[in-house]
């Protein structure tokens, strides 16, 4: 039996190579991308009140506000870790996007780990030049947004057309089936 022919018609009518093929569209990968920042927002909320609960913060200029900041980089950082060495955060299901190694193998909790802190690319250089440079909110919101826009477009550059804190971790976002609902 030619097991070509077991194959689905998409893998038969098509040249480019299976890897290409199953990376998702930059727009989709952004559109998840905002997604994730939303549902962050409950995840900062509730990690942001255990905190200050417990921590006794009466407001959020209180002297203790690093701790918090560290705090919440931790908590992202676990959040993140326990979702990708599962394949999927809730915002990737949403969007049928995969995370797995250069193989296509499960990502293990050390390489998620290392995805996250590489990830940190996106946001910390604008970050860092906010504070010697005496930026305004809107002059930093804008700093912060044009690099996103310039490291988002740098995914073109790749080969596989991958984020490059992918590339760095041994990482590889993929579509994925959505779920059937039967």
């Amino acid at each position: 039996m030619d097991t070509d022919t077991t194959l689905p018609p998409s893998r038969l009518t098509t040249s480019e190579p299976p890897v290409a093929r199953d990376v998702p569209g930059l727009w989709r990968r952004m559109a998840c991308w905002l997604y994730e920042g939303m549902l962050l927002f409950a995840v900062v909320f509730v990690a942001g009140w255990l905190f200050s609960t417990l921590g006794q913060m009466r407001d959020a200029m209180d002297a203790r506000r690093h701790l918090l900041q560290a705090f919440l980089f931790v908590v992202f950082g676990i959040y993140f870790a326990w979702f990708w060495s599962r394949g999927q955060t809730l915002a990737m299901k949403t969007w049928n996007l995969r995370l797995v190694d250069r193989h296509g193998r499960a990502v293990t909790q050390g390489r998620a780990a290392l995805r996250y802190l590489l990830s940190w690319v996106w946001f910390l250089p604008p970050l860092a030049a906010i504070a010697p440079f005496r930026l305004s909110g809107g002059e930093s919101a804008l700093l912060v947004a044009g690099w996103v826009i310039v490291w988002a477009l740098l995914a073109r550059f790749h080969p596989e057309r991958q984020f490059w804190h992918d590339a760095w971790a041994g990482t590889r976002l993929v579509s994925s089936r959505p779920m059937s609902r039967s």
